[in-house]
């Protein structure tokens, strides 16, 4: 008894190749946009409607700035000194301590395969994986707070109260320039939407350009009340006012408009991180290889003959 293998002919395989596509793309997925919070036992995660999806994402004290990059979580720990990394979707460790032995790490931001995390009075540039690409790429002149990277920008709040400045370094290093120093905006954090930042202070968020030019000196209509931390996140802009019941409001970063003024309330921390977009979840990810275990099957059946 022998075995024989004939080659498919073209119109099979564009059959099932169809067939796949068409499963694929007509899948239900069980994916959402993320908002990311750190408080004071963890990091929770919120559907971007603002219903709670998981209260402890991640358990763990000491956390400070978080930064999303598809399914990876990467969150600054300032008690000790580190960077993690984990699972988006389960908050499973990946690297609890990818990055360590920093100084105060309060603020981080990704970029591509890039890390830029807050070292002291300085950014440091890692890579996704750990590895140091450039230890003191910017020294801050003192105080930094926040860092935000928009393409080849990366901005920074530096300074105290009536001092503090807002300023724009090229994220292959070198020098930066000052955007903003005005002794009425007491910057608080800083965010990034295409070519425009958003720099929130005690009252409300203003928007500038990337030559430091004002475009709107309040954004959103004003929170009313001290803001402690903004992201953005594909046409949303997210603001944390502490003095009003801990409450993330949600504004179209375009046109300014209210989406939503109590999108979340209670909360207790100033760090968070907005995922946008769907990310298919590992479900997803195994309902099409089960697609693509059926086609091998069918094809060997079909052609593979005693």
């Amino acid at each position: 008894m022998s075995l024989s293998i004939r080659t498919p002919n073209r119109s099979f395989i564009g059959l099932l190749a169809s067939v796949a596509i068409f499963a694929i793309a007509f899948m239900t997925p069980s994916a959402h946009g993320q908002i990311f919070v750190t408080t004071s036992t963890g990091v929770a995660e919120y559907n971007l409607d603002g219903s709670l999806a998981n209260a402890s994402l991640i358990s763990g004290s000491g956390f400070g700035g978080i930064a999303v990059s598809g399914s990876d979580l990467f969150v600054t720990n300032y008690s000790n000194g580190t960077v993690g990394e984990y699972n988006a979707f389960t908050g499973a460790a990946i690297y609890a301590s990818l990055i360590s032995g920093l100084s105060s790490p309060y603020s981080i931001a990704v970029s591509g395969s890039n890390l830029f995390v807050q070292n002291g009075n300085n950014v440091d540039e890692y890579s996704t994986s750990g590895g140091i690409l450039n230890a003191s790429l910017i020294s801050s002149s003192g105080n930094l707070q926040k860092i935000a990277v928009s393409g080849s920008n990366l901005f920074l709040v530096s300074g105290t109260g009536m001092s503090s400045t807002v300023s724009i370094y090229p994220t292959s290093g070198g020098a930066g320039i000052t955007l903003i120093q005005e002794q009425n905006i007491f910057p608080t954090s800083i965010a990034a939407f295409g070519s425009n930042v958003f720099v929130a202070n005690q009252l409300n968020v203003s928007e500038y350009n990337f030559s430091g030019g004002l475009i709107n000196a309040s954004f959103g209509g004003g929170a009313g009340g001290p803001i402690e931390t903004i992201a953005t996140s594909e046409s949303g802009l997210f603001e944390l006012n502490i003095s009003s019941n801990q409450t993330l409001r949600e504004y179209d970063a375009i046109t300014g408009a209210t989406i939503n003024a109590s999108l979340i309330t209670g909360l207790n921390t100033g760090y968070i991180a907005v995922e946008g977009t769907a990310v298919p979840e590992p479900s997803t990810y195994a309902a099409i290889m089960g697609f693509a275990s059926v086609g091998f099957v069918m094809v060997r059946r079909r052609f593979v003959r005693k």
